[in-house]
């Protein structure tokens, strides 16, 4: 014998795992509706999770920021450190080879692309050998408003 909900035995549809149904005019409302109805009231954010979320965000967006800036900073620093080294070995290379390295202190401009570094050289005698001379050529690198010094050093022989 097959059951359905007529024929069923009392207190079966229990155990069966369906639900009873409410009867029209009982007083309550459906199951579907209640349901439907609490879904709409849970579907947005409260005033509180939206003030929680704006401190947040002003506080993280700042610090974010900041930290880009850096990240930016240190970039260029590096690559215009690098090119200034790559300027105090070419502008050292060329003042021993010329021998302008024994004149009194020197400095000048170099322009590379659309920035310009300023450069000095420097010569002293070196405390280990009297016939030595340490020659400098010092660059400043200028980064968003700071100067940085890069130095490149070669001992020279001055009895030559």
């Amino acid at each position: 014998m097959k059951f359905n909900r007529h024929n069923m035995p009392q207190g079966a549809e229990r155990w069966s795992g369906s639900r009873r149904r409410e009867q029209p005019g009982s007083g309550a409302a459906p199951l579907h509706n209640r349901a439907s109805s609490r879904r709409r009231l849970q579907g947005g954010f409260t005033l509180a999770e939206v003030l929680a979320a704006l401190v947040f965000m002003a506080i993280v967006i700042p610090v974010a920021v900041q930290g880009l800036r850096i990240a930016s900073r240190a970039g260029s620093v590096s690559e215009r450190r690098a090119v200034a080294v790559r300027l105090a070995e070419n502008k050292l290379n060329e003042l021993i080879v010329t021998g302008q390295w024994q004149s009194a202190a020197q400095r000048g401009t170099i322009e590379e692309g659309w920035q310009s570094y300023d450069w000095r050289l420097l010569s002293e005698s070196w405390s280990e050998d009297g016939a030595m001379r340490l020659v400098t050529v010092e660059v400043i690198v200028p980064v968003q408003g700071q100067d940085y010094e890069v130095r490149v050093s070669t001992l020279v022989d001055a009895t030559q």
